[in-house]
């Protein structure tokens, strides 16, 4: 069963007004006709970068057109890959626009990634240039002659260059006067030219290149209009790494909605949120986490009659909030018409303290975790935790889930501000199908039936750079992508995902971790004997450690610590676990190539993987769900539930 989605009326006009978009041949082409159109507000705020900047809609496109002149006069040719490494600034948007008006298209990678990935990308995508954010980066790259020689230049967008690279001030100097760079390219078809190749981790660890085209980003700077449609001149904040798919495409749809756009970061979003007040906001989990944490902590700083009052008052909002969905059948488990009737009565009623939260407590409240007027607050990057969807619902700030993945650019779903299931990943986007097939024999399931997810829509890439086995993996000669998890389809369309068939862990910060060498890591450890990562959706890392009993014993009684022969999957003695987990990130910090990211939370003990019991396959992989289910109450302990 396939299931797509038709906008409503009010979606139809959205659409409408956003129109100028499909007839754009080329992303690029979307600044003149701001500059035309709104020149005089402002496009983008960075107070915070090396070189604060403010430009209008008018002064962006000319920067746009300069680089693009510069680019063509350094040699850069039209279809030539050049690499961005570097985070968010206007000078990052400036580049990456000015090489798409030149004809090019960028391999982008954040400034911080390990070096060995930044050496990686930049060869396997051929690179002919390399921009660097600053010198630092260039000194961490520490090319090789053989590896600098197919650059034709490098570019510095902040600081001092050292010899060789070209200062971004004398980069520019090198396009004004220059013929201009048509907006709309010289060769057919434009659309499905490569705009841009991102680079996501594949089963091995690996990075694929995903080459995106002018058509795959333009069908997101439309179809967004589905979800949001602010306001030309409606503040948006940026906090999340731009060159990622998911920021990227939402920065590109609010900026061709004429909205003002500032750069944060996380250091500095809990000023900027009140300062600037945005309407709209590309978030992920994690965020939301934090800023929940963050009131958990200043609420215990109340004295108790004060905590006493706001926590009724939460509970008083969310329960009258519950019944509002009941009564709409928002829900992911459909309800009889009975109880969808109670529910409305219940909705109906009047509650006083939820009266007077809303009126005196919550938007003072908003304003402090929000700036007040966030309207279009869209998740994307993992799945909400329920009780921090729950609990921003009871103050007032409705969270619109998103699901998408790079090779979709990114985004397939996302709850609507007017069909919002909490729990459910939203409707397809215009344009998008999605099918759930059986994961072994590949039959069509109906139904509320779980099973792989599959879509299809004008947002897929058309496979991944130069890797046609890689593709044909994922990717069927109709043009289906195999996402690699699993979900099933409720009545409406929506999409709700159940869990990960393929093995990469998404943390709530957005992070993608690929387990597989990690665990290689952890079980080369003379004290296990076998182990599994946990985390999807969660802050850190957990692993699930089946130990050498006997080595694990001595080694316990070296460090002063008594264990028990029988561990019985039990989790064991406290101190044990928190000097095993230190062992283990010992092992994951001398990785190379080790991310920050890639630490554990904690450890806990538990039973073998085995064929007979079966969380193991007969060429002995994990059946990951299985042991997943299996250890369900431990990884519930593990993160402290």
């Amino acid at each position: 069963m396939t299931a797509s989605w038709t906008p409503t009326r009010q979606e139809q006009d959205s659409l409408r007004r956003h129109q100028h978009v499909l007839e754009l041949q080329r992303v690029d082409a979307i600044w003149p006709w701001l500059a035309d159109h709104h020149g005089t507000l402002t496009a983008l705020d960075a107070p915070h970068v090396a070189h604060p900047e403010r430009l209008s809609f008018a002064e962006l496109a000319q920067c746009i057109a300069t680089a693009a002149a510069a680019f063509r006069e350094q040699g850069l040719e039209a279809g030539e890959v050049v690499a961005l490494f570097a985070e968010n600034s206007p000078r990052w948007l400036v580049a990456d626009q000015g090489l798409m008006r030149a004809g090019a298209a960028d391999a982008v990678r954040g400034a911080s990634a390990p070096v060995e990935e930044l050496r990686y990308i930049l060869s396997d995508c051929r690179a002919t240039a390399l921009v660097v954010q600053n010198a630092e980066v260039w000194r961490r790259l520490a090319l090789t002659p053989e590896q600098r020689a197919p650059l034709r230049f490098v570019l510095q967008l902040e600081g001092e260059p050292q010899d060789g690279v070209m200062s971004w001030d004398a980069f520019l100097a090198s396009g004004r006067g220059r013929p201009s760079v048509p907006c709309d390219a010289d060769r057919e078809p434009s659309r499905q030219a490569v705009a841009t190749v991102l680079y996501t981790s594949g089963t091995t660890g690996q990075p694929k290149g995903v080459p995106l085209t002018h058509a795959n980003l333009l069908h997101q700077m439309h179809s967004l209009a589905c979800v949001a449609y602010p306001a030309p001149g409606s503040p948006v904040l940026s906090v999340l790494p731009i060159w990622h798919a998911y920021e990227r495409s939402a920065s590109y749809y609010f900026l061709s909605c004429a909205c003002t756009q500032t750069y944060t970061t996380i250091k500095q979003l809990k000023k900027d949120l009140p300062r600037v007040r945005p309407i709209a906001m590309a978030t992920v989990p994690r965020l939301w986490e934090a800023v929940q944490a963050g009131f958990e902590d200043v609420l215990k700083t109340f004295p108790p009659s004060r905590q006493r009052l706001l926590r009724a008052a939460l509970a008083n909002s969310a329960a009258q909030r519950r019944a509002i969905r009941t009564a709409r059948n928002l829900l992911l488990e459909p309800m009889a018409p009975a109880a969808r009737l109670a529910a409305a009565a219940e909705a109906g009623l009047r509650w006083p303290l939820h009266a007077l939260a809303s009126t005196l407590i919550w938007p003072k409240l908003r304003l402090q975790l929000s700036g007040g007027q966030l309207r279009y607050p869209i998740s994307g990057g993992g799945a909400i935790a329920p009780h921090i969807d729950a609990f921003f619902e009871a103050v007032g700030i409705e969270l619109l889930v998103g699901y998408g993945l790079t090779e979709t650019s990114p985004v397939v779903s996302c709850r609507r501000p007017w069909r919002n299931i909490r729990g459910s990943a939203g409707l397809p986007m215009p344009e998008t199908e999605f099918r759930i097939v059986d994961p072994e024999s590949g039959e069509d399931l109906g139904l509320r039936r779980r099973g792989r997810v599959l879509v299809r829509g004008p947002q897929v890439m058309g496979g991944y750079l130069g890797r046609p086995e890689a593709s044909a993996k994922v990717l069927d000669a109709e043009g289906w992508f195999d996402t690699g998890d699993l979900g099933l389809l409720l009545a409406d369309g929506s999409l709700a995902l159940t869990g990960r068939a393929k093995d990469t862990i998404v943390l709530s910060s957005g992070e993608n971790i690929e387990p597989g060498p990690l665990e290689e890591a952890l079980v080369a450890s003379p004290l296990i004997e076998q182990v599994m990562l946990v985390g999807q959706d969660e802050r850190q890392l957990g692993a699930l450690v089946v130990p050498r009993v006997e080595a694990l014993q001595t080694w316990a009684s070296e460090q002063g610590m008594a264990l028990a022969e029988d561990l019985g999957g039990r989790p064991g003695d406290a101190l044990l676990l928190k000097r095993l987990m230190q062992e283990c990130n010992r092992l994951l910090k001398g990785r190379s190539g080790s991310r920050g990211d890639e630490r554990l939370a904690g450890v806990v003990l538990v039973d073998p993987f085995s064929i007979e019991n079966g969380l193991l396959t007969q060429t002995l992989k994990q059946r990951r769900d299985r042991i997943t289910a299996r250890d369900a109450a431990l990884i519930e302990q593990l993160y402290g539930r």
